[in-house]
């Protein structure tokens, strides 16, 4: 009986309700989060499991597109509404996105946009500026108040009940996929054994590893991206373009520019600004999955009150 309770998001939400005031809000929960102590612990077996090319390749293709997941879909197209698809394509969307292991879309769409109406303000529970760095980091999410976002910034998201499914849910796809990651080594055991690999090494490298490095890398755009880098324009906040967290996010950080126009499908305004999250997305509208994708008009990007200001480098 508790077992359900426990997987069930919306169940357990309503059950632990807390008042917005309430203090214990901001403790971590660490009933909930031993899963997320979990995926960090079991990369140690790698000490057992050992090490192949494959599985390396495979768990850098597995960040690759759960980056891009998080990024191009959770960011870009359920936060700001960047660009438009289907009802399919949005579903197909949810499903890559919590395969990254970070929630479901709703729950890290209503997060991202009570962030821009506060950023670097009280009440913006993910500022390194409010909260300190590991606060900002990952601690935020451990809470009460981070397992329970406010949905009234996500009201177009809620009357889609496959995504509320996804967020309800939120353990099912990286089931999946870990199940997934191990019988793929297993297959690859039997069918190219000189690959040397098998399901519990393409487990731990193609899931566990790969995800927890896909959380730590996330995770820098709130922490390290209003802490390091330039500020080309004066947005009101600490937030600042990082050419380094921009390869590492694929995109991600050119953040000043994603706060000074955060409409704009892209976050790399300029040619020579390497974002590969508006790559993808743009060979995708050329096949028709998605479409109407804004840009940042030319007037915002080039005429706009700026200032070169740098920090930490």
């Amino acid at each position: 009986m508790r077992l359900p309770r426990w997987l069930d998001n919306e169940r357990r939400a309503a059950e632990q309700a807390l008042g917005a005031d309430d203090p214990t809000q901001d403790k971590v929960e660490w009933s909930r989060i031993v899963p997320f102590i979990g995926m960090h612990v079991a990369c140690l077996a790698v000490i057992w499991v050992g090490i192949s090319p494959i599985a390396v390749i495979v768990a850098l293709i597995a960040y690759v597109v759960r980056m891009f997941a998080i990024t191009g879909l959770y960011h870009r197209y359920f936060s700001h509404r960047t660009f438009k698809t289907s009802r399919v394509g949005q579903f197909i969307f949810g499903l890559l996105g919590a395969s990254a292991v970070q929630r479901g879309p709703i729950w890290w769409a209503a997060h991202h946009r009570h962030h821009h109406s506060h950023s670097d303000q009280e009440g913006d529970i993910h500022s390194p500026k409010q909260v300190g760095f590991w606060r900002a980091h990952m601690g935020w999410f451990l809470t009460h108040r981070g397992f329970t976002p406010d949905l009234k910034y996500v009201r177009d998201l809620l009357k889609y009940r496959e995504l509320r499914w996804l967020d309800r849910f939120d353990m099912v796809v990286p089931t999946l996929l870990g199940v997934g990651m191990f019988l793929l080594g297993v297959l690859l055991n039997k069918v190219a054994p000189h690959l040397g690999t098998n399901g519990w090494q393409m487990l731990i490298w193609g899931f566990f590893i790969s995800t927890v490095v896909c959380y730590h890398a996330t995770y820098t755009i709130n922490s390290l991206s209003h802490v390091f880098g330039k500020q080309r324009y004066r947005t009101g906040d600490t937030s600042r373009n990082n050419w380094m967290l921009a390869i590492l996010t694929l995109g991600e950080g050119w953040h000043n520019n994603h706060h000074h126009y955060p409409n704009s499908v892209r976050q790399g305004f300029y040619w020579w600004e390497i974002d590969v999250s508006y790559y993808i997305l743009k060979v995708l509208s050329w096949f028709g999955i998605i479409w109407d994708l804004k840009p940042v008009p030319v007037e915002a990007r080039d005429h706009s009150p700026r200032r070169i200001q740098s920090a930490g480098q």
